[in-house]
């Protein structure tokens, strides 16, 4: 339903002049409370799909499956236990050749730590691990792998070989605020978006001579644009760039050092400053950004940070964009800033909201429950939650 003008407004006042209803009923520690008890709420609800995934080792999604097989390392730490999802190679080729590939990601790496898993790509395409349907298994598996296995969400971590590497280079950037650092082994980029990798480390791994799609020289070309994004944005863009001279496609588990690299990060869920730009699959949350599904666009970017309770939207290519909030990023209790091409389009107090804890609690991770929403659209304010 469209918002009124006259609504909106008066709204504002009142919101503005700190006499907010909402404002005054839900504190800082109530919404606190709220939000752990919405949490647990959805892991029961949830705990019973998510077991039934894990014992089957098999996530549905419309027509597609997706079997997974896991090795279960070490002790389980105080803070959880890690996950990395390694993607194996094949691609456009026999479902017995793909399914050999499975087998061999299955004991190609072995952190020290950690639930290890090897996922059987629902398809055997050129894409199999960045078709539009992955995105959602993945979800899956993380939310089971969770209840299920006590894994933290802040120690997520994605990998994969050849046709996987492919899959590294599309589903790290475009699903960044699940992971906590990526390595991408011999693959290809294609048309991925390196500006979303701003709060993931990523690493490179590849043969010098493995020429086959130019890989080689792209993974240099790839080495070179984190390099020049880090250098103009330092503390962001972290990565690490292996092309092992002479080496063919098959690195002769030279690439095996990455599993250490990538277990030294926990993500932030909450970073001060996000890089957005949408995918071809696309998204409607990216960390504490927001785009409804009906109206993103491929290519859109969205630029913003936050600083003290100063937002500031350096960039922004969607016509409305969301601005999920919570005390952890800013101070709730307090005004809240709102800079566009360095104007003032809001600066008034954001009321907590019962439904969006409630709401945003369904993801399963905590970095991730929100309790208010700033939607703003063609450059201005259209709506407080």
């Amino acid at each position: 339903m469209t918002k009124k003008p006259i609504f909106l407004l008066f709204l504002f006042f009142f919101v503005s002049q700190g006499f907010s209803a909402l404002a005054q009923r839900l504190t800082k520690q109530a919404a606190a409370e709220l939000a752990a008890t919405e949490y647990e709420k959805q892991a029961a609800l949830q705990k019973q799909e998510a077991g039934e995934i894990w014992m089957k080792k098999q996530v549905s999604y419309g027509q597609y499956q997706m079997k997974f097989a896991c090795r279960i390392l070490g002790e389980q730490p105080a803070d959880g236990r890690s996950l990395y999802i390694s993607m194996h190679g094949g691609g456009n080729t026999s479902p017995q050749a793909n399914d050999q590939q499975w087998k061999n990601q299955i004991s190609l790496y072995t952190p020290k730590e950690g639930v290890y898993l090897a996922p059987r790509a629902p398809t055997n395409t050129w894409n199999l691990w960045h078709e539009d349907h992955i995105d959602t298994m993945f979800v899956a598996i993380i939310k089971a792998a969770v209840l299920m296995e006590g894994v933290n969400p802040d120690k997520v971590y994605i990998t994969g070989y050849s046709a996987g590497g492919d899959g590294t280079f599309q589903i790290a950037p475009r699903m960044a605020d699940h992971w906590a650092a990526a390595a991408m082994m011999a693959g290809h980029p294609g048309d991925a978006a390196a500006l979303n990798l701003r709060n993931l480390p990523f690493a490179i791994y590849m043969g010098g001579v493995d020429s086959a799609y130019k890989r080689n020289e792209l993974a240099a070309v790839w080495g070179k644009k984190l390099d020049s994004l880090e250098s103009a944005n330092p503390g962001s863009y972290r990565h690490d760039v292996h092309i092992y001279e002479g080496m063919p496609h098959w690195m002769s588990r030279k690439d095996t050092v990455a599993v250490p690299w990538m277990a030294a990060f926990r993500r932030n869920p909450l970073p001060v400053k996000v890089a957005w730009k949408q995918d071809d699959r696309h998204h409607d949350t990216f960390y504490w950004l927001g785009v409804p599904l009906s109206e993103a666009r491929t290519g859109a970017e969205s630029i913003v940070s936050v600083s003290g309770n100063v937002i500031s939207i350096e960039k922004n290519e969607n016509t409305t964009l969301q601005l999920y909030l919570n005390d952890k990023l800013l101070d709730l209790d307090k005004k809240v800033k709102v800079l566009y091409k360095g104007s003032v389009i809001f600066n008034a107090k954001v009321p907590r909201s019962a439904k969006l804890i409630a709401q945003t609690a369904k993801r399963l991770d905590r970095g991730f429950i929100f309790s208010a929403l700033l939607t703003l659209k063609d450059g201005k304010v259209y709506s407080i939650q």
